[in-house]
């Protein structure tokens, strides 16, 4: 997983609430096993105006020519609820997200944004709505997300803090997921494993 540290980026604002996972990734498109491939699914039937997504809807905020190359995403509250599938942050990543800024998060998907290297930064909602402001109003805004001292700045010197799990901040600077954190101790586990065979043989007998 991919470290995140400081982020300067071109920031998209999605002015919506309460978009659901199913709005992000369609579940027609959650065939695949891997994680690659779900960006150019990423909020579908918003994205295009045909079933087969050949035709974009110019009227959509990502296809507007001064958000492309967007690495943050600027949105509104309840972002990421609905189902618990875990796909919605492979599109975002997939696409090119790195980061997402709301006032509020469903729970799974927050967790899930963490799990695969997005920072989800939670602020106020005037301080969002700020943002909103000073991003729409000036093409090519560029948004400064930094987790070591958990602030948003942007070119006109607002700076809101925001607060973060110290595990998830952790993970996210170091570019760990679940499995890489476990692996950090795979000496502990190896001995624990050995002790336990040696223990309690019978739990390792070959059936």
């Amino acid at each position: 997983m991919e470290a995140f540290n400081t982020l300067s980026g071109i920031t998209v604002p999605l002015d919506k609430i309460n978009v659901d996972t199913d709005q992000i990734i369609p579940k027609q498109f959650l065939k695949k096993i891997e994680r690659t491939g779900f960006g150019v699914h990423l909020f579908h039937d918003w994205r295009y105006i045909d079933d087969e997504g050949t035709k974009s809807n110019s009227e959509f905020i990502l296809n507007h020519p001064r958000y492309q190359g967007s690495q943050i995403l600027l949105t509104g509250e309840n972002f990421g609820c609905g189902s618990s599938r875990e796909h919605a942050p492979w599109a975002l990543q997939d696409y090119g997200f790195k980061c997402i800024i709301s006032s509020s998060f469903a729970d799974i998907f927050f967790n899930n944004c963490r799990k695969n290297g997005i920072l989800a930064v939670e602020l106020q909602a005037e301080e969002v709505q700020a943002l909103f402001d000073e991003v729409e109003a000036n093409e090519g805004c560029l948004l400064t997300v930094d987790l070591p001292q958990q602030t948003v700045s942007t070119p006109e010197g607002k700076k809101f803090s925001f607060k973060v799990d110290s595990f998830a901040k952790n993970c996210l600077l170091e570019g760990l997921d679940d499995i890489g954190w476990t692996l950090q101790f795979e000496d502990k586990i190896q001995d624990y494993e050995q002790q336990a065979r040696s223990q309690k043989p019978w739990l390792f007998l070959d059936l």
